[in-house]
């Protein structure tokens, strides 16, 4: 699926949302793209089977929609403890609720993954959720998601991996910063560039920043196998493991 297919599909569901979200951060549009490919090329590896995805963080729904249109194979649970963002996800993924492809979980994510029974999804797939989490919040929730794939289940997560090199990684999110500036002060959007730049703020804090060399350390102290990085853009990266 090209650029402009693909987000034609969003434009009857998800349109203002994502029209609003390519605005203020391209590069998270590629990223929710990234992952939906990950998930299809996991889909078309077990072609034979309906694929349990657990999704961590749904939100509005735009990722979420992204892995339906990926694979018809898989079956989601979207996880996400802000009723008002999974209500929005509920009315756009209507269709889909209705054929059973897609289930809700209000609770938070560790939560809701304490209560999932040990080697029962196939797949845990996520975009800009996780670097939200404290750090040690987010290491109890790695462990979970090893505990609940199935032996080979994937990790996929697009997200915002801090670069390892500290002063170019400042750079980096300077630069960003001054993107979001110039994108909504010509749309005089100024409410939303405040709620970014706070936003922003509390990712790049060190209680919250997940550094490259740690993340990827710290999914193979909870078993991952076959850890990669890949289409790395600014601070942006895909992760993705085996159990």
């Amino acid at each position: 699926m090209n650029g402009s297919q693909y987000d034609a599909m969003f434009s009857g569901v998800i349109g203002q949302e994502y029209q609003t979200l390519k605005l203020i951060c391209p590069l998270a549009t590629q990223m929710n793209h990234l992952v939906s490919i990950a998930v299809a090329e996991y889909a078309n590896s077990h072609p034979a089977q309906a694929l349990s995805v657990l999704e961590l963080g749904g939100g509005t729904g735009i990722t979420t929609l992204s892995i339906l249109l990926a694979a018809d194979s898989v079956n989601i649970v979207s996880v996400d403890s802000e009723p008002t963002m999974q209500n929005q996800a509920k009315q756009s993924l209507k269709q889909w609720v209705e054929q059973g492809r897609v289930t809700f979980d209000g609770r938070d994510a560790l939560s809701a993954l304490k209560s999932m029974a040990t080697d029962s999804m196939d797949i845990m797939a996520s975009a800009y959720t996780l670097h939200n989490f404290l750090d040690i919040y987010r290491v109890e929730v790695i462990r979970e998601i090893y505990r609940v794939l199935k032996p080979g289940g994937q990790f996929i997560n697009g997200d915002r991996y801090a670069l390892d090199d500290i002063s170019v990684h400042t750079r980096t999110v300077q630069n960003e910063i001054a993107g979001f500036f110039k994108a909504l002060i010509a749309v005089n959007k100024l409410d939303v560039l405040k709620h970014w730049i706070v936003h922003l703020v509390a990712d790049e804090s060190e209680n919250h920043v997940m550094r490259e060399s740690f993340s990827l350390q710290q999914l193979e102290q909870a078993g991952f196998k076959e850890i990669k990085l890949s289409n790395r853009s600014e601070v942006n990266a895909l992760v993705t493991a085996l159990k």
